[in-house]
């Protein structure tokens, strides 16, 4: 079959990296790809949130299967389009509609689903830019830390957690002013939950699903979890603390519900569900969905699927996924993210990037914002590189892992040291 993958980021490097060791495979299309996902793959020109340009893609090359990699073409109706499409009726699609992509494309969406569904989640409520002062007071209510989410889409960074009251309302003002465009013309106050956090991953195909390995990332940009949120500066598979008892909790209390919640309130939906989930004394909760593969977990968790990938993402297009088996390497993925000097604030792009192996042992280097400019790989993105391994514990995958970025080099380079150190 002939499969068309949309993104060019970390998370589509992986994928491609898993799908491309099907035997079931004769073709993978990468729109638009990194220089990483051109040595799995043919990579095609566009703009991948651009229908009329995944259209072509779809026809030119006779796809069978669309795998969507990132939010934003979910979000703006990939998916709807694709089906209302009679020249693309044989296309099966990884990838909710719009009526499902608004878990991750609304906070406030996701909050009252959950609600609705008894899915356990922080105490919230919702404001627009004309509710303030009312936001403020509900500010007052609660204790520090302070949680504030961006309604909308915020490449990740739209979540603010303060320990200050004033701080709060300052932010407060700036994201109704703009600070995350749209993404925060209205805004998710909620209660702070103290715990250790965890990101479940499932495919579903809207009544049957497949838990594919939990893992645990890193958002902040410094070591011990401090400064900016970024994208993810690493990630690890398997959390030790997601032991079968926890799991079982997630399964029975969480990822059911969500599923079952989907068809209840007639939404279609095939494809990843993301559950960003905090441990709380034993208990998960609920911190966010996303309605694709978190990205830099998918680095970590490709590496552990033994199991046929692309067989699942097939199946999960045709709704057949309670004949398919998830098989998983027991062993410790970790992957450490190489970055931009400034990231994620301002930062240069354009730096020759040397190093990089071509073949590792239970390993790869997964390109994440790289480009090749006159035939030389330089950096694109804030995030750069995956280096990301298997190893038979954590401490043996972290002595690989940064061995690995040892041995990259790039002009303003930062990598956090301590990926992985919290779980030991």
């Amino acid at each position: 079959m002939n499969v068309l993958l949309l993104g060019s980021g970390g998370r589509e490097h992986a994928l491609a990296w898993k799908i491309v060791q099907s035997q079931q495979l004769d073709q993978l299309y990468c729109l638009p790809g990194n220089p990483g996902t051109a040595q799995l793959a043919i990579n095609l020109p566009g703009n991948p949130s651009d229908f009329a340009t995944v259209r072509q893609a779809l026809l030119d090359h006779q796809v069978d299967l669309l795998v969507v990699g990132p939010e934003e073409p979910l979000v703006k109706g990939i998916r709807d389009q694709v089906e209302a499409d009679p020249a693309l009726q044989h296309v099966g699609i990884v990838g909710p509609g719009t009526a499902g992509a608004r878990l991750e494309g609304s906070k406030e969406f996701a909050k009252c689903f959950m609600e609705r569904h008894g899915i356990p989640t922080a105490a919230y409520r919702s404001f627009g830019a004309e509710d303030l002062e009312a936001a403020k007071e509900f500010l007052k209510t609660l204790k520090p830390p302070y949680v504030l989410k961006a309604d909308g889409l915020a490449a990740g960074k739209g979540v603010l957690i303060l320990e200050d009251y004033a701080e709060a309302c300052a932010e407060l003002t700036e994201m109704f002013g703009g600070k995350f465009g749209l993404a925060g013309s209205r805004v998710v106050i909620e209660e702070f939950l103290s715990g250790i956090e965890a990101s479940v991953f499932v495919l579903t195909d809207g009544v049957h699903y497949l838990t594919l390995p939990e893992a645990k990332d890193y958002k902040r940009i410094g070591e011990g979890d401090t400064g900016l949120n970024t994208g993810g500066m690493g990630s690890v598979s398997p959390v030790p603390f997601a032991d079968q008892e926890f799991m079982s909790k997630v399964e029975d209390r969480i990822i059911r519900p969500t599923v079952a919640g989907l068809a209840k309130d007639g939404i279609p939906y095939k494809g990843f569900i993301f559950i960003g989930l905090m441990n709380c004394s034993g208990d998960p909760y609920v911190i966010e969905y996303n309605v694709r593969m978190g990205d830099p977990e998918t680095e970590s968790v490709m590496m552990r699927i033994q199991s046929d990938f692309l067989g699942h993402l097939k199946a999960a297009a045709a709704g057949t996924l309670d004949q398919e088996t998830m098989q998983t390497d027991p062993r410790t993925a970790l992957s450490v993210i190489l970055v931009s000097g400034g990231y994620p604030e301002a930062y240069q792009k354009g730096f020759p990037i040397a190093g990089v192996p071509t073949a590792v042992e239970d390993g790869i280097v997964f390109h994440a914002g790289t480009a090749l400019k006159e035939g030389e790989l330089v950096t694109q993105g804030g995030r750069v590189l995956s280096c990301s391994v298997l190893a038979g514990s954590i401490e043996q995958a972290q002595q690989k892992a940064y061995s690995l970025a040892e041995g990259v080099t790039f002009e303003g380079m930062y990598y956090r040291r301590d990926i992985g150190n919290d779980l030991r």
